[in-house]
């Protein structure tokens, strides 16, 4: 069964990290046609924070509280408390995990999920993260119970992320400051479904990488 060590694997989170330091200046774009166009920003702030408190030599749980901490604690916006909460999630479950494997992984994408979906309220269709980040979480977990292979399931939960974060196009926001704009919020990306799937990308790229 393939796993990855959750010892001296801090690199993935980096990954994650560089992913939202690279799309900072894309991800304001995209805020700015429906929002204050500061998500990429705030984003790019909150990660770059972090990562100057992580070392390589790091676990995976280590270097995710510390993100996780650092977003909750020192970010303001919504996306602070959601993605802090988000990475606090993931740490917490993986914590007691040496080997981390494709259950285990699994069940940290879906404790994460509970606990975003807990604090904004937010469901699919809502145009809001959850419609990246629960099709991903859902696909992973089929993709897995059917192949038995955890590098196909990080792919197919990539690209079930993709599609997710795509679909908000064709979505009237009903949450956050950008449900003021009603039918105007039509034909634009969400900005926090597309930093959830860069994310998410970036993660699963990085697992895939380091599995054995």
């Amino acid at each position: 069964m393939e796993y990855f060590y959750n010892d001296h694997n801090a690199g993935i989170v980096m990954d994650i990290i560089t992913a939202i330091q690279f799309n900072k200046a894309y991800l304001s774009d995209i805020d700015g046609q429906i929002g204050d166009g500061d998500h990429g920003i705030n984003m790019n702030k909150g990660f770059t924070m972090a990562g100057e408190r992580i070392s390589a030599s790091q676990s995976f749980t280590t270097a995710m509280k510390i993100l996780g901490d650092t977003l909750l604690l020192e970010v303001g916006g919504s996306m602070g408390p959601i993605y802090g909460t988000f990475f606090r999630k993931c740490a917490f479950a993986v914590k007691d995990v040496s080997e981390i494997n494709a259950d285990s992984f699994s069940q940290m994408l879906e404790s994460a999920l509970e606990g975003v979906k807990d604090i904004g309220g937010a469901k699919i269709g809502d145009k809001t993260l959850i419609d990246t980040m629960e099709p991903a979480t859902v696909a992973f977990k089929r993709e897995w119970d059917i192949s038995k292979e955890f590098r196909k399931a990080l792919k197919v939960a990539t690209v079930a992320a993709e599609t997710g974060k795509e679909s908000t196009r064709d979505m009237i926001a009903r949450i956050g400051r950008a449900a003021r704009l009603g039918e105007r919020s039509l034909g634009v990306l969400d900005a926090g479904a597309t930093s959830c799937y860069i994310i998410l990308k970036a993660m699963f790229e990085s697992v895939a990488s380091v599995l054995k």
